[in-house]
């Protein structure tokens, strides 16, 4: 038996093409969450139509992403289905794992995907060392600049608490106003 799912992430979007298609396929069951993300692993819709396949079925969707955002994922509920011995056909990508070809071609898409993932990852980190090496702040912006810092921290010399009265005039915590004193005595 041919089961569909369809998601759609915001209410907005509208899943009519996705059933149309399903449809068309010969789908006899559609499952559909609609307003809910491809990341989420909480997807009634999709934990129903799972549940429900039985050996010999496939499931079928419109399109891979509709399925799972994240390539992990995504061979997760994969390799669940080839252990259940259930098919998965993707229309838009015309993979069908019913089929060596089908399997071969999904494999191949999943691998230059988690190669193309690599690559962004080691240009990040590239640009990353690249901006460092030529003094830019790289990451979550700094909440306190180092004037704020030794300002505040002269302020509050000598008094009692006076990390503690500097968290609490800059309204920072005090873990923040040590992390901006190291960087600042480092900097010196």
């Amino acid at each position: 038996m041919r089961i569909g799912y369809a998601r759609v992430s915001t209410d907005e979007q509208s899943i009519d093409l996705q059933v149309d298609a399903l449809k068309r396929f010969g789908c006899e069951i559609i499952f559909k969450d609609e307003g809910h993300s491809g990341a989420s692993r909480n997807r009634p819709g999709l934990e129903q139509c799972l549940s429900q396949l039985k050996v010999g079925d496939d499931l079928v969707v419109w399109k891979l992403d509709r399925l799972g955002r994240s390539l992990p994922h995504l061979l997760e509920v994969v390799n669940d289905l080839d252990r259940r011995r259930i098919g998965l056909a993707s229309l838009s990508e015309a993979i069908n794992t019913g089929s060596p070809g089908g399997v071969l071609v999904f494999h191949i898409m999943a691998a230059l995907a988690q190669f193309e993932r690599a690559l962004i990852s080691e240009r990040t980190k590239a640009g990353m060392v690249s901006a460092r090496e030529r003094g830019r702040h790289v990451g979550r912006p700094r909440k306190l600049d180092d004037g704020s810092v030794i300002a505040a921290i002269s302020e509050a010399d000598g008094k009692p608490g006076g990390v503690a009265h500097a968290a609490t005039r800059l309204g920072v915590s005090r873990a923040t106003v040590y992390r901006a004193l190291k960087r600042v005595a480092v900097a010196s």
